[in-house]
């Protein structure tokens, strides 16, 4: 079975897709296609999953990093041996092997670069994001021989600006850094809250690595608005639920 899974037009020269919650075996509070290893889950519906997944892309191997809410951007050849190591955004050249990066209401990027042949996954939850894991990933591409300006980028489902309430603590962190993000923030209707536009915060940080904002896509849904398509941390935790699914967004390059 190929799972439902959302896709990006402008990536639409490489195998890709945006995973949610619909077409895997786990059951209960992690149903049904959770991805993520690091879940309480039954491992071998995980494997499964995963598979589900890797066959969809039409790929040999797909790998996920241990993703810490880094700006760690890590360059794969070859599937990892043993436990994955710590990072946030893979990068690859190698036909037929799978890169995933792992969310729950976070951001994540798939970037294509089509004349270098290059492909990369991203997590990029807010504090990876403020940290630089946007333009770590971009600059990676670039190391091995790719063009900021010809990446193609699409963002996946994540929490978006209407859901994704903050305190001042976080605007102060953010704009502590870049005062220029005060306009990524508006606004809630509880009093002393704010709503945090991330999604148009991780297009000025990849505008700012030098993607031409013609390249930026954006495949939309909000995980925590839509509980019963994405699995979302925020939704578990108001539900009381003890753990959470991960929903993947993966790429890669044809095998063939």
């Amino acid at each position: 079975m190929i799972p439902p899974h959302r896709k990006a037009g402008a990536l639409a020269g490489v195998q890709h897709g945006f995973f949610g919650r619909g077409g895997g075996v786990s059951r209960g509070l992690h149903e049904s296609l959770n991805c993520g290893a690091g879940s309480d889950d039954d491992p071998a519906a995980v494997a499964e999953n995963r598979d589900r997944v890797r066959r969809a892309l039409g790929a040999d191997a797909l790998v996920t990093a241990y993703q810490t809410h880094s700006a760690r951007a890590l360059f794969v050849t070859e599937p990892f041996a043993g436990s994955p190591p710590q990072a946030d955004a893979l990068v690859t050249d190698r036909p037929g092997l799978a890169l995933g990066a792992l969310a729950a209401d976070c951001m994540t990027v798939l970037l294509f670069e089509p004349q270098a042949r290059l492909v990369g996954a991203v997590h990029a939850g807010w504090r990876g994001s403020l940290a630089g894991i946007l333009e770590a990933a971009v600059a990676l591409i670039e190391e091995k021989g790719g063009d900021a300006g010809r990446l193609l980028c699409a963002i996946g489902p994540c929490l978006r600006a209407e859901a994704f309430e903050v305190g001042d603590d976080l605007v102060s962190e953010v704009t502590g850094e870049y005062p220029g993000a005060v306009r990524f923030f508006r606004p809630a209707p509880a009093a002393g809250k704010h709503l945090y536009d991330h999604v148009a915060f991780g297009r000025w940080r990849l505008e700012a690595a030098g993607v031409d904002p013609a390249g930026i896509a954006d495949v939309g849904g909000c995980t925590l608005t839509r509980p019963d398509r994405w699995f979302s941390y925020r939704a578990s935790r108001r539900q009381g639920a003890s753990d959470y699914g991960r929903n993947i967004s993966a790429i890669a390059l044809s095998a063939a």
